[in-house]
């Protein structure tokens, strides 16, 4: 009988999934640029970036890139597009590397915790008018309030 009641633990415990924990170097890490540089990313931007920057961040982050692509303000036509051409257009490029600049500070003050940063990012939020911190990076405005939302939250003031 305990042979039995030790084995269903052990199942239990070794069912409960790993913590993910992440950290991010520089601006786009999340997107899998490598580049430390800000004037190699700003080519990198004003390019265009591969489609498999979105497909890096979805790894990364576990966000659906349908979703990733509705914050970007990319129809689901224009996304299949970008995924057959294999290149975002520029100013998708940057609207993606805002929304992963917000994910990375985000992951900083959950101290990396991917599943933490995800339920924050896409909860909403008082301070920001109850929309959620992904919903709100939406604009270039909208990420900096959320990134001084971040820092506030990161200096313990909570309001």
């Amino acid at each position: 009988m305990s042979h039995l009641s030790s084995n269903k633990s052990a199942r239990v415990v070794s069912s409960v999934p790993r913590r993910r924990i992440v950290r991010f170097r520089a601006y786009g890490a999340s997107l899998g640029l490598n580049t430390t540089r800000t004037d190699a990313l700003i080519r990198q931007v004003e390019q265009g970036l591969s489609f498999r920057a979105l497909v890096v961040f979805e790894s990364q982050t576990g966000i659906p890139a349908p979703m990733i692509a509705e914050v970007m303000g990319i129809p689901e036509r224009t996304l299949a597009r970008r995924k057959a051409a294999g290149k975002l257009a520029p100013y998708e490029s940057e609207r993606l590397l805002r929304i992963s600049v917000v994910f990375e500070k985000a992951a900083e003050l959950f101290e990396g915790d991917v599943a933490a940063t995800v339920k924050w990012l896409t909860a909403s939020k008082r301070e920001l008018g109850d929309h959620s911190p992904l919903t709100y990076s939406r604009t270039e405005l909208g990420a900096r309030e959320v990134e001084k939302l971040i820092g506030r939250l990161e200096h313990g003031v909570f309001s």
